[in-house]
């Protein structure tokens, strides 16, 4: 059976316009990669209402999953809740338990909950909050789309929450191999192993270091002993 599939949706001008540099994308794939989800799209969008409802609609009709990440805080340019409502045509308002995370939270720590921070708070009609143990604003799951903060400690956070609710496959497996050759000269050789082992996925990433040309072979699949024999196989045949 194959594995559940999923795609991510990065939100923000920051991101778009290098003033912050997305950690979140790769932590998600990881985790996923772990947890037997096949991450297979990635998309940045600007905080551009238009854009982000489209792709929410795009993906989510797509993909079994769908985890976005930012735009989600207490600012003017935080819409992503609200484009999230109106991408799945649902109302959405400040919401009972979400408003009590946060009361009891700022009771705690001696601040106030002004109407910039009670903006949190607004969730759409049926969705479940997405627990937030870092700073208690929750996060939201509506059908099949995890909407969560950009901030990278709290985004991860909210990802340990959510991946124990979603059902994996089968983890993917990965051994590497340092060649120092050009991908020229063991071009051949990884083709007729890609031919031999059509289960498995060999990617050749090129390397310059000290003057010497070299690449990494990466062989992934999800049958350790097959992931084995290829690298024992490319192993042989290298020093052939």
């Amino acid at each position: 059976m194959a594995n559940p599939t999923a795609a991510m949706l990065v939100i923000g001008d920051e991101i778009l316009s290098g003033r912050t540099r997305d950690a979140n994308m790769n932590y998600l794939a990881k985790e996923l990669t772990k947890h037997g989800v096949d991450l297979r799209e990635a998309r940045v969008v600007s905080d551009d209402a238009a854009a982000i409802e489209r792709a929410v609609r795009e993906l989510s009709t797509t993909y079994d999953h769908v985890f976005t990440s930012g735009g989600i805080g207490p600012t003017h340019d935080d819409i992503t809740a609200d484009c999230i409502a109106r991408a799945f045509d649902t109302p959405i308002d400040v919401r009972d338990d979400a408003r009590a995370l946060l009361e009891e939270h700022y009771r705690r720590t001696g601040l106030e909950l002004n109407a910039a921070r009670l903006r949190m708070a607004r969730i759409p009609d049926g969705a479940k909050l997405i627990e937030n143990p870092v700073s208690t604003a929750p996060g939201f799951t509506i059908e099949n789309v995890h909407v969560m903060a950009g901030v990278p400690a709290v985004f991860e956070a909210m990802v340990a929450s959510v991946l124990p609710t979603i059902t994996g496959g089968a983890p993917l497996l990965s051994q590497s191999l340092r060649v120092n050759r050009g991908e020229g000269d063991i071009a051949s050789l990884l083709t007729d192993l890609a031919g031999d082992f059509p289960d498995l996925s060999i990617g050749c990433y090129p390397f310059q270091k000290d003057g010497i040309f070299g690449a990494n072979i990466v062989v992934r699949g999800r049958d350790g002993a097959r992931v084995d024999a290829a690298v024992t196989r490319l192993s042989r045949d290298l020093e052939q």
